[in-house]
């Protein structure tokens, strides 16, 4: 996409002017104050997409623990906050970085990616696998079954052991949304 030009930094590199552009972004896109939820995603890496030096669209992940049945913990980037300026949607924005975002966990050697997301169809569309099985928190206590209405979705990479997508899948508990 030669009109949007993509950037990662991790969110230690993001300048002031860089916080402030991404929750300005994700406030019009999500209609509410995001910062909040924002300041939860410690170590996360961010994919901004700019169109002529405005940032107009937005993603990023952070490293979580997944485990689907009793196989192994998978290193999973787990993807948050995909926003795009709602002036600059159906331009194919939202996909590019989400695209970049395959591409620069693929290069990091994760095992999986996954998400929670708004619509399930624009994610298929890109590659994007619905989990059809039970969604777990794990705590300390033990495992906290998810609502029902609970949606995860994954993005098979080269390092994904074979899933079976009825299996239940658990993730560690952590602050803001569990999911």
């Amino acid at each position: 996409m030669s009109d949007l030009t993509l950037r990662v930094l991790p969110s230690a590199s993001l300048s002031v002017a860089d916080s402030a552009q991404i929750i300005t972004l994700c406030n019009r896109a999500y209609e509410e104050d995001i910062q909040p939820l924002l300041e939860t995603f410690v170590d996360a890496t961010h994919v901004l997409g700019y169109h002529q030096e405005l940032l107009v669209s937005h993603a990023l992940w952070v490293t979580r623990q997944l485990q689907a049945g009793d196989a192994p913990f998978l290193r999973t980037a787990y993807v948050e906050l995909v926003a795009t300026d709602p002036d600059y949607r159906r331009r194919g924005y939202a996909t590019a970085v989400l695209r970049h975002v395959a591409h620069e966990v693929q290069e990091q050697g994760y095992d999986l990616a996954a998400l929670s997301p708004s619509s399930a169809a624009f994610y298929e569309r890109l590659g994007w696998e619905l989990w059809r099985g039970p969604l777990f928190i794990r705590t300390k206590e033990g495992l906290l079954a998810s609502p029902a209405d609970t949606q995860v979705m994954i993005l098979r990479l080269t390092k994904t052991p074979p899933l079976d997508v009825r299996w239940p899948l658990s993730a560690e508990w952590r602050a803001g949304e569990l999911w």
